[in-house]
């Protein structure tokens, strides 16, 4: 994995302190009609009219995570506006009409996510900052698997206003810290998530 450049957004590993996630998400709506898709794994805001948007920003102290930023989307779940029937997909599809959609949303300000570098992140970038690169759009995904194509920067920089922190790295048979493509371990720093940087949507 890590050898190949195969983004694939943010995933949710464990919690801050080695706990692992057991799956815990919480639901946010979705505008009925809302006109670009979200991917399994692209960071979401909650906007001023209570409803969830893919951030289009990358969390880069020049282009900072909108205050309403939350977390990370998981998946949604809706009434099919042809059928009728109850729909759970990966992705939210541009432009469905619907009263009922919810998102899946991992919004624990202490998740740890696995994401993988735009390119190679050494052992000496334990610790810094590091965002999305480039900024999440409504292509930046994949749409038969509904899966993101987000990654973070390599060229992880220690600012506090990055978005994310990096806390560790994957270590597997096809991945480990300074490969070509880095699987990085991170969590939100406080002031790009909207429980933690105490300014209201």
């Amino acid at each position: 994995m890590a050898a190949i450049q195969s983004p694939y957004g943010l995933r949710a590993v464990n919690h801050l302190g080695g706990t692992p996630y057991a799956g815990s998400t919480r639901m946010y709506p979705i505008a009925s009609g809302l006109a670009n898709n979200i991917y399994y794994g692209d960071v979401v805001a909650v906007r001023a009219d209570g409803t969830i948007v893919q951030v289009q920003t990358t969390g880069a102290a020049a282009a900072p995570f909108s205050v309403g930023t939350v977390g990370v989307f998981v998946g949604v779940t809706f009434s099919d506006p042809i059928s009728g029937n109850v729909t759970f997909r990966q992705n939210w599809p541009t432009g469905t009409v619907t009263p009922d959609a919810q998102a899946y949303v991992v919004d624990d300000p202490g998740a740890i996510f696995q994401v993988q570098a735009t390119g190679t992140v050494a052992q000496a970038a334990l610790g810094a900052c590091t965002f999305i690169s480039p900024a999440q759009a409504a292509g930046t995904g994949n749409l038969l698997s509904g899966n993101s194509t987000s990654a973070a920067a390599a060229a992880a920089v220690i600012t506090a206003n990055n978005a994310f922190k990096i806390v560790g790295f994957v270590d597997s048979p096809t991945s480990t810290v300074g490969d070509a493509f880095t699987d990085l371990l991170v969590k939100f720093n406080p002031a790009a998530h909207a429980y933690t940087n105490g300014t209201g949507i």
